[in-house]
Parts: structure tokens; C-alpha cells; sequence
């Protein structure tokens, strides 16, 4: 609707998590930097951030990065039991006809995974989401994954994406033999009030844009909102969008601003 009046090829502020929109904070890139370290190294790593703040996006954008090199296992629901869990992984990496039982879906994957080492690429599990994760039997199960070994290192790599009570969940003495398996931490913190307006502007760009929309107090509006979370301004940017369009205005100001957050306030 409003593409054609601000000029742009795409909506720029869409929920879908589209890697070429993730913009490159340092808090991101340092992210994505451990989780390709934690792949080539077939490491267990644990990402956390808020609601919103762009891991999956970032999962994503490390499946880009990876291409072909790697063969990767996307688990976005994963609400399972120990059993379900392994069914899941093993249809994930393209086992035609996974296997009822717990050891046949073991040597199933155990069978993928030496496959795809003698091609020289790289097994990767994502889970999403692992703060629902309901079962500690699950969390064992995912523990012994890293068994599959050879000599020099593991098989695969392990990254758990989910929300900060899951490091706190962790932290149980019940999950210490997991937590000796995790190499790698990191937290994703929200975005500066620099890095929002950069946001902000490099999402425009992507979506075939080149003007600045946002005037400077309209920034400000929606990082004070947004915290710097980036669901949150996109959240607000693009319902800004749509207002400044009813208006017929080309830039976004302070007022519009305002009108978009009394909106969301009161959802």
C-alpha cells in the first residue's frame, strides 16, 4: 500500500526473520561470529536475548552464511519428548523413514552424521525456542548427542536459541553434565540509540529505499518505546509507515510517532 509512495521495493519493517535484513550491530555480528566458531569447531553453543531482539533472524542468517558446507537440522517447535525429539532431528536431516524406536533412530543419525563427514560437510542442529523445551529427559537426550565422536572432536555442532530464563534453567545442578558440554555463551543485548537510528535506515536501504524517513525526534520516539529491541521497532516503524502514508507525509516525525505507540500501548 505504502511501498510506492515512499518509494521502496519491499515492506522494510516485515516480521518475517529475512536474513538480508539483519542489520550488523556489534552485538550481532559477535553473535554470529560464535555461532559460526561454534560450527566449525562442532561445538554446544547457548545464544540468549529477549523477546524480539533477532536470534532467529541470526539462525538464519548463519544457515546463509553456511550454504552447502553444512547440512542443518531447523527445530522451531520444540515442545518434545526425549523420543519425539530424535524423530524430529532424524527427518531433519533427511531420513526418509525415521525409525519408532529410540536406538533405531540413534543409528539412523549416528548413520548421517559419518556421512556427512566423509563428504567433508558439517552437521548442525538448531533449536529454537529451547526455553519450552519441557522435558529435562529431553536436555539429556540433546547431551548425548555429543557422544557421537571420533578421536579428535564431535560429530556435530549443538546451538540452543531461547530466551534468558533458559541460561537460568540451566544453571540447575540437575543440567551440570549439559552445561560441561556447552563451549559457548553469549547474550544478545538490545540496540543503542545510534545503532536504532542506523537500523532503522539500513532496513529502509534493503527494502530499496534511499531517503531518510525517520526525522531524528521520530528516532528518538521509537527507541525510547523500543528499548532497542528490534521486533519492537518494527513493530512501530511499520504501523508509522502505514499513518505517514494516510497523511501524505514523506518523513515521519515525533507526532506520528506518538500516535503509532499510544496504538500499541493499548494491545
Amino acid at each position: 500500500m505504502y511501498k510506492k509512495f515512499f518509494n521502496l521495493k519491499e515492506r522494510p519493517f516485515s516480521k518475517t526473520p529475512d536474513p538480508v535484513y539483519l542489520y550488523p550491530s556489534r552485538t550481532h555480528r559477535e553473535a554470529l561470529a560464535r555461532l559460526l566458531h561454534a560450527v566449525e569447531e562442532r561445538e554446544m553453543i547457548l545464544l540468549t536475548g529477549d523477546i524480539g531482539c533477532g536470534k532467529t533472524t541470526l539462525s538464519r542468517a548463519l544457515i546463509d552464511e553456511l550454504g552447502e558446507t553444512a547440512r542443518v537440522a531447523l527445530l522451531t517447535n520444540p515442545r518434545l519428548s526425549p523420543l519425539e525429539f530424535l524423530y524430529c532431528l532424524a527427518s531433519g536431516f533427511g531420513v526418509a523413514s525415521p525409525a519408532e524406536s529410540r536406538i533405531g533412530l540413534l543409528e539412523q543419525i549416528e548413520e548421517v552424521l559419518f556421512t556427512l563427514f566423509r563428504q567433508g560437510r558439517l552437521p548442525v542442529v538448531i533449536i529454537d525456542e529451547a526455553h519450552l523445551i519441557p522435558h529435562r529427559d529431553t536436555f539429556e537426550e540433546i547431551r548425548l548427542l555429543t557422544n557421537f565422536q571420533l578421536d579428535d572432536g564431535n560429530l556435530l555442532s549443538i546451538i540452543f536459541l531461547g530466551q534468558p530464563e533458559l541460561r537460568q534453567r540451566l544453571a540447575h545442578p540437575a543440567y551440570e553434565p549439559l552445561r560441561q558440554r556447552i563451549g559457548l555463551q553469549f547474550n544478545i543485548g538490545p540496540l543503542s540509540r545510534a545503532e536504532t537510528a542506523a537500523y532503522l535506515q539500513h532496513r529502509i536501504h534493503c527494502a530499496g529505499g534511499s531517503e531518510d524517513i525517520f526525522q531524528s525526534e521520530a528516532i528518538d520516539a521509537l527507541y525510547q518505546f523500543s528499548a532497542g529491541v528490534p521486533r519492537r521497532i518494527n513493530q512501530a516503524a511499520s504501523l508509522a509507515l502505514l499513518e505517514a502514508y494516510g497523511r501524505e507525509q514523506k518523513r515521519i516525525d515525533s507526532r506520528i510517532v506518538a500516535e503509532v505507540v499510544a496504538e500499541l500501548s493499548g494491545l
